[in-house]
């Protein structure tokens, strides 16, 4: 692994190993990569059912069930019966109140759904979605589950409809590079299809194990790939989607280039299932990196942080695929969290930066970043850093910023907020918020009274996109209204948005104002009144 050591001599950033068993070597067969994930796994275990949700009705009571939708009868499940075999319903019981399908991800919202359709079939969504669109029965699509704005759980009894057994490769193209899949794939399982053929997914999340290439499209995700691929607005050619009233919309066989009406898609790429459910997409995958570098750096200050992204930019240009940004207090938590795994650098820094770069040659590849990291440690604008040399090494780097979400909220809680600002002002959220936090004498690392530990920053500074978490030990309301809405005031102050790749969901669709004008919500509710006029699709979220 190269390894620096002594500050800004870069003459003695090595290429040898470190010896540092407890991150880069193996312990008892099993190599430090595992561990770490294996350690992931079982804390979200662990701090998932620390502390059980209130209902979103009981924490919102405000908020009331929509009188014109209909409560689930017996004449219901009789016709779900008919075109559903018994394992792919489930209905709720005294034991089983489908908790899995009701909680999100945080265990902020949690719903009262008593009833849970998993069809494998496009033509059973579009019976289910006709019959309840007939009879008003609400439905919330839901992937993963992995969304971290409240979007795909229901908030009092509407059906669930799952996608998880939709989920079959249909095609893929080894010439063109375009893949056809349903919706419930999960999206590593369609990287991984993907790399036998010699391709990549062209956007990465650290859920990517869970999360589904519907729930990403449906969402807009961005993730940590948009830097060299771009969005999904341009990687996706074309999508099935069976709209509320029944009627299946199929634009699969969709070219690159379709100048013939409206690109329809586009509607749904981040519709959150408010107009659609996504059932089939067709993605454009880039062929895949041969060689791939990853170093974790420690640099200064945020603008030391912003100096060695444009220095990336012109100096690893065409290669440079990820640029990651993380503050200290991020790298606290995340140490806290991975007991027992040492940190990249010995030393602490106030900011750490991760750099990727994916190319189709190593020599090259290694010579550029080499040439760039020699500049950046000269002109003193990177302090230390490591490189990883093998891929349990690539791995293991990844993890330190992968780690952060799942960090953040394993002292009780954590509000997170996704959102977009000039690069300038990307971290001065994050101090704000800060201040304002311990202003109100709400906020402390070490006093456990406090119901909030602190606020971090961290994310992908190629895109402008910050992530606020604000690690609390405990969910309350005094906490939210500090926050609520003064991030999103914040945000609006400096031209920002209030969502990069989240969405709305549940939580910010109140805050809507924020980042769109009166115009373009009123186009919004048009066109969800024009596609769902029974607002069945996901109600109580979006707009």
């Amino acid at each position: 692994m190269l390894r620096h050591t002594v500050k800004r001599q870069f003459n003695l950033f090595s290429r040898a190993k470190p010896v540092r068993e407890a991150f880069l070597c193996a312990h008892n067969g099993v190599s430090a990569a595992v561990r770490i994930s294996t350690m992931n796994r079982s804390n979200v275990l662990n701090y998932s059912t620390k502390i059980p949700p209130r209902l979103t009705a009981e924490s919102y009571p405000n908020l009331q069930r929509l009188s014109e939708f209909k409560k689930l009868s017996s004449d219901d499940l009789t016709f779900f019966k008919s075109i559903l075999s018994d394992s792919e319903i489930l209905q709720a019981t005294a034991d089983e109140d489908l908790a899995v399908f009701n909680e999100d991800w945080m265990r902020k919202y949690k719903g009262q759904s008593k009833l849970v359709l998993r069809p494998k079939t496009v033509n059973q969504i579009s019976q289910i979605l006709k019959y309840c669109n007939d009879n008003r029965l609400a439905v919330v699509p839901q992937g993963g589950n992995t969304g971290l704005v409240g979007g795909s759980i229901p908030v009092f009894d509407e059906i669930v409809l799952s996608l998880t057994q939709l989920n079959k490769i249909r095609s893929f193209d080894s010439v063109s590079g375009i893949l056809k899949c349903d919706a419930g794939v999960i999206l590593e399982n369609a990287d991984s299809f993907l790399a036998e053929n010699g391709y990549i997914f062209p956007m990465d999340l650290g859920a990517k194990g869970s999360c589904h290439v519907g729930g990403i499209v449906a969402t807009n995700a961005g993730g940590l790939r948009l830097l060299r691929y771009g969005s999904l607005h341009g990687t996706v050619l074309g999508l099935e989607v069976v709209l509320p009233d029944g009627k299946i919309l199929n634009s699969m066989d969709a070219l690159r280039k379709d100048n013939t009406g409206y690109d329809l898609k586009q509607l749904f790429i981040g519709s959150e299932g408010t107009i659609g459910v996504i059932t089939g997409v067709s993605i454009l995958a880039p062929p895949r990196p041969k060689a791939v570098n990853v170093g974790f750096l420690g640099v200064g200050s945020y603008e030391a942080v912003q100096e060695v992204f444009v220095q990336a930019k012109q100096e690893l240009s065409e290669i440079l695929s990820a640029f990651e940004f993380m503050d200290l207090k991020s790298q606290t938590l995340a140490k806290e969290h991975l007991k027992g795994v040492s940190h990249p650098l010995e030393d602490e820094y106030p900011f750490y930066v991760l750099i990727e770069t994916s190319g189709s040659n190593k020599e090259h590849d290694d010579a550029k970043l080499e040439a760039f990291l020699e500049k950046a440690m000269e002109n003193g604008s990177v302090l230390d850093g490591v490189v990883a040399q093998d891929e349990t090494e690539l791995r293991n780097l990844w993890e330190w910023r992968e780690s952060i979400p799942e960090s953040s909220q394993a002292g009780g809680g954590v509000y997170k907020y996704d959102v977009s600002l000039p690069l300038k002002e990307l971290y001065s959220l994050v101090d704000a918020a800060n201040e304002r936090l311990n202003e109100k004498g709400l906020s402390s690392t070490s006093d456990p009274t406090k119901p909030v530990i602190s606020a971090i920053g961290y994310g992908h500074v190629g895109d402008g996109n910050l992530h606020l978490n604000v690690a609390v030990r405990a969910y309350s309301k005094e906490v939210e209204k500090v926050l609520e809405p003064f991030v999103y005031e914040f945000v609006s102050s400096k031209h920002g948005s209030i969502s990069a790749e989240h969405g709305l969901g549940f939580q910010k669709k109140n805050y809507i104002g924020y980042s769109k004008n009166e115009q373009e919500i009123a186009m919004i509710k048009e066109l969800k009144n024009l596609y769902d006029p029974n607002a069945i699709l996901n109600p109580y979220k979006y707009v």
